[in-house]
């Protein structure tokens, strides 16, 4: 026996409201999930090309020390770009501004004494989008090897170094 189709009867092809609407609901719950993480991954990986520059300023700083018999005071001489260190010099990819600090020897009566550097402090500051990291706002290391960071509110901050 033959079977005639009915005319106008085809069969279900797509998706209801109800799919689509889960679909959504999947969507919007991985991304409510995902992009804080981003972000928050984001920031630490900044943080990590900050220390990394910062140690490496310090080992020059010592290097040029060891072979000068001060501390420089011109990021030429450690090989960063810029003659003087201003109001800080930006490194890496931008997200860090860097500045430096040389404390003068103690005056032994004469001006060429005091002249001379006698300590340092780079200080890695947050600029552009890395000014959301709150948590590590800046970075600082000193002659000694002393590592300080702190947050937003300028109070120290634990876990950046």
């Amino acid at each position: 026996m033959r079977k005639f189709a009915h005319f106008g009867a085809r069969p279900a092809v797509g998706f209801t409201l109800i799919e689509l609407m889960v679909v959504v609901l999947v969507i919007t719950i991985l991304t409510v999930i995902a992009v804080p993480s981003y972000l928050s991954a984001t920031l630490k990986s900044h943080r990590a090309e900050a220390k990394s520059v910062m140690l490496d300023l310090a080992a020059r700083q010592e290097r040029f020390m060891a072979t000068n018999g001060a501390y420089s005071q011109a990021p030429s001489d450690l090989g960063y770009t810029g003659s003087t260190w201003g109001t800080g010099i930006t490194v890496g990819s931008g997200y860090y501004s860097v500045s430096l600090t040389n404390f003068a020897a103690a005056s032994a009566g004469t001006a060429t004494t005091a002249a001379i550097p006698a300590k340092f402090q780079f200080t890695a500051t947050a600029i552009n989008g890395q000014t959301k990291d709150t948590q590590c706002n800046t970075f600082t290391i000193d002659q000694s090897g002393l590592q300080l960071s702190t947050n937003s509110a300028a109070a120290t901050s634990t876990g950046c170094w």
